[in-house]
C-alpha cells in the first residue's frame, strides 16, 4: 500500500497538479486541491464533469507531477 502522506504533502506544501496511477495504469489528474480528498486509506478524486472517483491505496502504485502546458 503507498502512504498517502506525500499526497498530504503535495497538498499543503506549495501545491502543484498532479496525477495518480493506479495499479490497473489509469490515471488521474489533480490539477487543484479543490479536486481531491485524502482519508486514511483512500482517495476520492473529482473529475471536471462533476463524477468522483474512490482510489484505494494499496491501489495507487505512483504520483507524478502533471506536466505543464507549453505556452507559445
Amino acid at each position: 500500500m503507498m502512504n498517502l502522506n506525500p499526497i498530504r504533502e503535495r497538498l499543503h506544501n506549495g501545491f502543484s497538479p498532479f496525477i495518480i496511477t493506479t495499479t490497473d495504469g489509469r490515471t488521474f489528474a489533480v490539477p487543484h486541491p479543490d479536486y481531491i480528498a485524502v482519508g486514511k486509506g483512500v482517495v476520492v478524486v473529482l473529475r471536471d464533469d462533476d463524477t468522483a472517483v474512490k482510489i484505494d491505496g494499496p491501489h495507487i502504485v505512483s504520483i507524478e507531477d502533471k506536466p505543464s502546458k507549453k505556452r507559445r
